[in-house]
């Protein structure tokens, strides 16, 4: 991952607290970010608020996309939608670290209602911390490239 390019942030109104409790460790860090919403508990929908932080990704502006919603699954299952994307809704360090060693994902989805912002703030370390192992691991990345043609 380009460590100088800003982490896309993208949240509905169930993860928006987890999200500016991650912004705030990220930029306490001096790790850049570029939020794009959501920016109050008002009620917005998931799939909406997945697009533009992915497309910023996919654009190569960001160089991964940190998204929320009340269980992190459903704005996952939004941007595993979007071509290009790997997407994992994790709740555990060990899960965050080999989504990033082993499937090279490049967005990583929380639950406001799930995970707490310490633990949430040590997922997003875990995330931003681990490279592509590459290897034997490529092909089967590939494979699910493979998978969006379908």
């Amino acid at each position: 991952m380009d460590h100088e390019k800003p982490v896309a942030l993208g949240a509905d109104h169930g993860g928006w607290a987890l999200k500016e409790a991650v912004k705030q460790h990220l930029l306490e860090q001096g790790i850049p970010v570029e939020d794009f919403g959501c920016y109050s508990e008002e009620s917005v929908d998931y799939p909406d608020m997945a697009v533009p932080p992915c497309e910023a990704v996919l654009a190569g502006k960001c160089r991964c996309a940190l998204l929320f919603c009340g269980t992190g699954v459903g704005i996952s299952m939004a941007a595993n939608k979007i071509k290009g994307i790997r997407a994992c809704c994790c709740s555990d360090a060990f899960s965050a670290r080999y989504t990033r060693l082993h499937n090279d994902a490049n967005a990583l989805c929380m639950g406001g209602r799930v995970v707490g912002p310490g633990l949430a703030c040590q997922l997003v370390d875990e995330f931003l911390n681990t490279g592509f192992e590459g290897g034997r691991h490529t092909a089967r990345v590939a494979k699910l490239t493979s998978l969006e043609a379908r």
